[in-house]
């Protein structure tokens, strides 16, 4: 459990960090910026420590970055004014089924 907490922790960083690096303006803004350079050092940290605990790299990158590009599309649509095609939309979605998929086959493993 405390894997999954770590890798949610990561994820949750890398994500206020992306965020962070549209609003940083090209890194002319310094708030922004530094929140970038601190969030994405926070995540690759967790990274780094949760590879430690015996959890598969296939499977904790996998989460790690899907569950990262699907909040960041949510973030963009719901806060930023962006817009999903529906192609984009069911991309999306084939990414979390398939990053379910290897997460659920490696249980049975």
């Amino acid at each position: 459990m405390e894997g999954w907490l770590l890798l949610t922790a990561a994820i949750l960083t890398e994500v206020a960090a992306t965020i962070a690096l549209k609003m940083s303006d090209g890194f002319t803004r310094l708030g922004p910026s530094v929140v970038v350079v601190v969030g994405y050092l926070v995540s690759f940290s967790l990274l780094a420590k949760l590879l430690t605990s015996g959890m598969p790299l296939a499977v904790v990158y996998a989460v790690w970055s899907a569950v990262g590009v699907a909040l960041i599309a949510l973030i963009g649509v719901l806060w930023l004014g962006e817009h999903l095609t529906w192609v984009q939309s069911a991309g999306l979605l084939m990414v979390v089924a398939g990053v379910w998929a290897l997460e659920a086959g490696g249980s049975h493993a």
